[in-house]
């Protein structure tokens, strides 16, 4: 019997049985780890997908988000996060995880505790599974203030 997954850090073994869980794993596991080429093969090409998120803003096309990433991974601050709490639905070509990420924001002088809302929707393109849009939001006034703090050097009054 498979062991249910509960939380994603990136760290967990492979499914391996073509489902669109290997896609979110492998994802996790780049992020964390700042590997840009990683995560430029888990999402999708092109100027379709999608992301919105409190750090990286709206971003519309691969370019603009491995932009935000790219920012994101050669800054001061160091962010890992932990996928939890979520729930997996899909189809053949498509699969929607939504669900929350607790982990950490770092930097020489300073850590807080992150906490954000987050869905994550992969399609089959060319029978490999890969991310088409993220959104990201935190609940908490000053949890974000103090997130945009760090990574910006203020919180912003509006989105960029």
């Amino acid at each position: 019997m498979a062991k249910l997954l509960t939380e994603i850090t990136g760290s967990e073994d492979m499914v391996n049985n073509g489902g669109a869980l290997d896609a979110l794993i492998g994802f996790y596991r780049a992020f964390n780890a700042g590997d840009l080429t990683a995560l430029t093969a888990n999402w999708a090409d092109g100027d379709k997908p999608s992301m919105d998120n409190p750090i990286g803003g709206i971003r519309r096309g691969w370019p603009s988000i491995r932009d935000g990433y790219q920012k994101l991974f050669t800054g001061k601050a160091k962010v890992r996060v932990t996928f939890h709490d979520f729930t997996s639905q899909g189809g053949d070509d498509w699969h929607l995880f939504v669900g929350r990420e607790k982990g950490t924001c770092v930097t020489a002088g300073e850590s807080i505790e992150l906490r954000i809302r987050t869905t994550r929707w992969f399609v089959r393109i060319d029978g490999v599974w890969r991310q088409l849009h993220h959104h990201g939001s935190i609940e908490e006034p000053a949890l974000l203030a103090a997130y945009q703090q760090i990574i910006f050097g203020a919180p912003l009054d509006r989105p960029a």
